[in-house]
C-alpha cells in the first residue's frame, strides 16, 4: 500500500478494502443514489460552488470547539491541507461524478483524519454540522418548498455515500493498526536469542495459544536455518499451562528441528504442565526434557563440544570448545 517514495497508494489501499467499481455501484445502490438525484446536485453547483469556502469553515469551526480535534488543529501544515481537501470534498459533492476518482478523494480526507487520530464521531459531529449549513442554503434558495426538499434528500444521499467510506476508511486503518500491535507483541513474546555459536534459547512466558504456537515453529525453524544452529534450548519455566493442541504442535516443532538438523532441549517443565501432558496421553519419546535452564544450557553446551573450565577461584566459570 506504499510506493517506493513512502506516499500511500489510495488506488492500494481501495483495492485492499474491496472498493471495486461494482462496490462502489452498490454502494450507490444501497442509498438510493440514481441519476434524478445526480441531475439535482449539478443543479446545485451554482449556489455551492461560490460558498465553498464558508462551507468549509462551518466543518472546521466546529472541530475547533472539540477537545478530540485538538491535535489536528494544533498543527498548522496538516489543518492547512484538511481544509484544502475539505474544499475539493463540499465542490466535487455537486460535480456530478460519483466514481473511482471520487472515492478516492475521500479516501485520502480519510487517511488524514486516521493519521492525526480523528475518530468517527469527531468526523461526524463536524460534517453534520457542516450539512446543515448546507442543507438551510438551500432550502432559502429553492423557488418551492418541495423542489428545496428534494435537493437536500438528494445532497444527503450523497453524504451517506461519504460518510460510509470515510468511517470504513477509519474502522479499516484502526484494525490495521491493531493487528500490527498484535503481530510485534507476538514477535516480542517468542524471542529467539542466539547465546553461542550454533546455540538458541526460546523462552517462553505467559498463556501458549494456537497463533502462538505457529509463531514459536516460525521463528524457531527460521532462526535455525538463518543461525545454522544445531541446538535450541526452549524454556517453558514461565508457562503455566498446555493443552493437548498445543502440546501436539510444540512436539511436532521438535521433530521439524530435527529434521533440519537441530536437537531442541525443552527446560522448565513445572509438576502440573508435566502431569497435564501425561494425563493428555502426548507422545513425549520425542521430547528431551531436563530440569532447569541452566542444566539445559550445559547440556546443549556438550553437545556443541563446549566445555566449562574454572580458571581461577575468583574468577567465574567460562566455556572453551574441544578440538
Amino acid at each position: 500500500m506504499v510506493d517506493h517514495s513512502g506516499v500511500v497508494s489510495l488506488q492500494a489501499l481501495r483495492n485492499q478494502m474491496g472498493m471495486s467499481e461494482r462496490d462502489i455501484e452498490h454502494r450507490k445502490e444501497m442509498i438510493g443514489l440514481d441519476a434524478s438525484d445526480v441531475r439535482r446536485l449539478v443543479a446545485l453547483r451554482e449556489l455551492i460552488g461560490p460558498r465553498v469556502e464558508e462551507f468549509t469553515s462551518d466543518f472546521f469551526s466546529r472541530l475547533a470547539g472539540l477537545d478530540e480535534a485538538r491535535g489536528m488543529m494544533a498543527n498548522r501544515a496538516v489543518a492547512d491541507r484538511a481544509r484544502r481537501l475539505k474544499r475539493d470534498h463540499v465542490a466535487a459533492m455537486v460535480g456530478g461524478d460519483y466514481g473511482a476518482a471520487y472515492v478516492e478523494q475521500r479516501l485520502e480526507l480519510a487517511l488524514l483524519y486516521s493519521k492525526v487520530g480523528l475518530d468517527a464521531r469527531t468526523f461526524l459531529a463536524a460534517f453534520h454540522h457542516m450539512l446543515n449549513g448546507i442543507s438551510v442554503a438551500i432550502m432559502q434558495a429553492a423557488d418551492k418548498p418541495m423542489d428545496g426538499f428534494e435537493a437536500v434528500m438528494s445532497l444527503n444521499k450523497i453524504a451517506f455515500f461519504d460518510i460510509g467510506i470515510i468511517v470504513d476508511v477509519l474502522v479499516f486503518e484502526r484494525e490495521r493498526v491493531i493487528r500490527q500491535q498484535q503481530e510485534a507483541i507476538h514477535e516480542l513474546s517468542t524471542p529467539v536469542l542466539q547465546i553461542r555459536d550454533r546455540m538458541l534459547l526460546l523462552p517462553l512466558i505467559g498463556l501458549i495459544d494456537t497463533h502462538r504456537a505457529r509463531l514459536i515453529t516460525e521463528n524457531l525453524l527460521h532462526s535455525i536455518r538463518s543461525k545454522r544452529a544445531k541446538v535450541a534450548v526452549m524454556d517453558i519455566t514461565g508457562v503455566a499451562t498446555i493443552d493437548s493442541r498445543v502440546a501436539n504442535h510444540l512436539i511436532q516443532t521438535i521433530t521439524a528441528a530435527r529434521l533440519m538438523g537441530a536437537r531442541v532441549i525443552v527446560t522448565g517443565l513445572s509438576a502440573d504442565v508435566a502431569q497435564s501432558l501425561v494425563a493428555l496421553g502426548i507422545e513425549l519419546t520425542k521430547l528431551v526434557s531436563v530440569g532447569d535452564l541452566q542444566g539445559g544450557i550445559e547440556d546443549a553446551e556438550r553437545l556443541l563440544g563446549y566445555r566449562v573450565v574454572r580458571v581461577s577461584p575468583g574468577a567465574g566459570p567460562q566455556s572453551s570448545l574441544d578440538e
